[in-house]
């Protein structure tokens, strides 16, 4: 007898198929599937509102002997309109479903899940961007065994709170550098970044300035 699953999950990509189904790329709390929404481009479809791009939603899918699940009920859990309302968080928000998407395909990792959902919730809140797909690649990375070291530099020496160090991309490591633009509160940052829930990093004030290069960073790790 095969059973249904029952999962949270959020729609990665969508592809038509036939004449009014749809073959779905999830990100559930397991990891990343496919399945087969039947009749869901139909205009009367039940499954419609539940698989739409930017929310969270509780699904049901009867695991048979096909290629693909079959989706047998969606409804939807959360909604992040505010995405929709504003082209940068829409396109920050593609970017980030796109980059999960690609780095679930290589490492299966339950905490992808929680990741991305913390990083949609905020950017649908306003937060600022730069800081939220800083923690974002951050965590990506460290998810996928590419935390970086951010207690010794280059060289091995401890990080000091009054040095400047600059990020070296060879070497995946700072580096000491009078012209550098990291140093003690961007250090703390990075750290609190990789240790706490992106609401928390959020409240943090006086972020922006710092944002764009701490960016950078965790753009590199991720080979981006």
């Amino acid at each position: 007898m095969n059973a249904d699953l029952k999962t949270l999950a959020l729609v990665l990509k969508r592809t038509n198929y036939g004449e009014t189904d749809r073959i779905l790329n999830l990100l559930t709390p397991s990891g990343k599937i496919s399945v087969l929404a039947k009749g869901v481009r139909k205009e009367k479809s039940r499954l419609a509102s539940g698989v739409e791009m930017f929310s969270l939603s509780e699904l049901v899918i009867h695991q048979g002997k096909s290629e693909f699940g079959i989706l047998t009920s969606a409804k939807p859990k959360e909604f992040y309109q505010g995405i929709l309302s504003d082209f940068a968080r829409l396109q920050t928000a593609s970017e980030i479903i796109k980059s999960v998407s690609r780095v679930a395909e290589q490492v299966n990792a339950e905490e992808f899940f929680s990741v991305t959902v913390q990083a949609l919730r905020a950017i649908n809140k306003g937060g600022n961007l730069e800081i939220i797909l800083a923690w974002f690649y951050l965590n990506i990375a460290k998810i996928s065994g590419e935390q970086i070291n951010l207690y010794n530099d280059s060289e091995g020496k401890p990080l000091a709170a009054d040095e400047s160090y600059a990020w070296n991309v060879a070497d995946e490591a700072l580096r000491a550098s009078s012209a550098g633009k990291i140093s003690g509160p961007e250090i703390k940052m990075m750290r609190l970044m990789l240790s706490a829930e992106l609401s928390l990093v959020l409240k943090v004030k006086n972020t922006a300035k710092m944002a764009p290069e701490l960016l950078y960073i965790a753009k590199s790790v991720n080979q981006l």
